[in-house]
């Protein structure tokens, strides 16, 4: 997918329409559904090609030698499947698809990103192989139609093959004609149903034109990459890496020209930890115009964060690391890629936003709430319902300080309906509160369960009364699912609700 491209789309207001903004967001689904439509005609395409071979070499005839792909009558399909090149590459394409769309599934994706990363790449030799397939010359067509029309009639051969002869040739020719027959027979053209044809027919390989589809595409993607790996070259500047609790690694970075907006991510790529293996993270943390560090949070979850936290923290045990600027050779080279879009930015775009975020879910939002609490007024958003769910008590302390300025920040400027936080923590082990004073802000704001989605919708849509309020979401599908049906379901207040669901591209 072309990132840079639906970056520029959604920020440069090149697209003035929110609807079809928002369908730039649809971009990974209409992604995943061009796979699943190549791969249910693949199998399509692939059937009738078997179909096709065992054709050829049952029903094997002499007539048109030219048009048949089997040498002689029972020639064994799998010699015309594994020995010609469109039949070699089709089964090869056939592999790398079958890897790439097994590999590509929900449970590969989390148990081994790996695989689902290394595999998906295949789609270059996938685009190769298929270049090469069309180029053996298999379909055909016929050159000379005029003088040999589909079932037209050869005076010379038919007879000899005992073929029934129409019946304007039954009758006995005279003794004599009076007058001689033309050099070349005419064809028969008005009211006949037989034609004679004059000459045999000539076929010819149909000229390659996958290339005329594919190039355009591949041609933009490549463009895409070499403009991507060009900005990415330079490697950035750790400035601090800093532990949280419950397996949440902080790290903030600098990188000059380096300009992001509030909701985009990023893609981190450690060549210490893999080679060719990257994965996106959400800015928690913008460079402004001020300042120029930018920030993420990474959730310990899987191989490749495991191996890039011990190596970030190789040479420290404490759970903050911040070294100055003349020890920085001891972290590792660090290259990012982006920022690209994401539906998040559209918050600031709304009136009334709603943002939902559940556990690490709350990355795309904090960067939208680091922004409000340098300014707030240049922007549209007016009211802001922030719902954080999480399952410990301890993940709340991640942006705890962040939510705390922003709030005092807000009384002070006597605009404290500017935002309403809601942290929820669905499961306790005793703890029912933020421990330290300075979080006594948040602990007012502190329930047990879950969320009310139902009651939640009806308070937004009766305060915010024939408006039309942003929700956006960022967690597990349970949730998302429940928000998505409760945007689309009609109140009895006039307001309007347009569901919005981070997903990285």
């Amino acid at each position: 997918m072309c990132r840079i491209l639906l970056a520029f789309l959604r920020g440069s207001q090149k697209v003035a329409s929110r609807k079809t903004r928002r369908l730039l967001d649809k971009s990974k689904t209409f992604h995943v559904t061009c796979g699943v439509t190549i791969c249910v005609f693949s199998v399509l395409h692939v059937a009738a090609h078997l179909v096709n071979v065992l054709n050829f070499s049952v029903n094997y005839t002499e007539e048109f030698l030219a048009l048949n792909a089997a040498n002689y009558r029972g020639e064994d399909p799998r010699k015309l499947l594994f020995t010609t090149i469109p039949g070699l590459t089709g089964v090869l394409m056939v592999l790398v698809l079958f890897l790439m769309c097994t590999a590509s599934t929900y449970a590969i994706r989390l148990s081994n990103y790996d695989i689902f990363w290394y595999t998906h790449n295949l789609f270059f030799v996938f685009y190769v192989l298929l270049l090469v397939h069309v180029s053996g010359g298999v379909l055909k067509y016929q050159t000379n139609l005029e003088e040999h029309p589909p079932g037209c009639f050869h005076p010379n051969t038919t007879l000899q093959e005992d073929i029934p002869v129409p019946g304007i040739f039954e009758e006995p020719f005279p003794e004599y004609a009076p007058e001689p027959f033309p050099a070349e027979p005419e064809p028969f053209v008005q009211n006949n149903v037989v034609r004679i044809c004059t000459e045999e027919p000539k076929f010819q390989s149909h000229f390659p034109e996958t290339w005329l589809w594919i190039s355009g595409p591949l041609c933009l993607y490549c463009a895409e990459r070499l403009y991507r790996y060009i900005r990415s070259y330079k490697p950035v500047t750790i400035t601090s890496v800093i532990s949280h609790p419950s397996n949440v690694l902080e790290l903030r970075m600098r990188k000059e020209n380096f300009k992001a907006r509030p909701g985009q991510y990023i893609i981190l790529h450690c060549p210490r930890v893999s080679a060719l293996e990257s994965h996106p993270f959400t800015l928690t943390m913008c460079p402004t115009d001020t300042k120029a560090t930018f920030g993420v949070h990474l959730k310990i979850v899987g191989d490749w964060t495991e191996r890039f936290r011990d190596v970030l923290l190789l040479r420290s045990s404490q759970d903050t690391e911040i070294l100055p600027n003349f020890q920085q050779r001891n972290y590792p080279k660090l290259y990012i890629d982006g920022p690209f879009g994401s539906p998040s930015e559209e918050s600031l775009n709304y009136e009334v936003s709603l943002c939902v975020a559940g556990g690490i879910g709350v990355t795309p939002f904090a960067s939208i709430l680091n922004t409000l609490l340098d300014d707030w007024q240049c922007y549209k958003l007016r009211r802001l319902y922030f719902i954080w769910v999480c399952r410990e008590i301890q993940s709340f302390r991640w942006f705890a300080d962040l939510l705390c300025m922003l709030h005092n920040k807000l009384w002070q400027e006597n605009r404290p309906d500017y935002i309403n936080i809601q942290l929820y923590l669905s499961q306790t082990d005793g703890i029912q509160k933020i421990i330290g004073e300075k979080y006594q802000v948040l602990n007012s704001r502190l329930l047990i369960g879950r969320p009310r989605w139902k009651l939640l919708f009806d308070e937004i849509a009766k305060c915010n009364r024939q408006k039309t309020v942003g929700v956006f979401c960022c967690g597990p599908n349970e949730i998302s699912k429940v928000l998505h049906k409760l945007s689309n379901s009609s109140n009895s207040y006039g307001t309007r609700f347009e569901y919005n669901k981070e997903s990285f591209s």
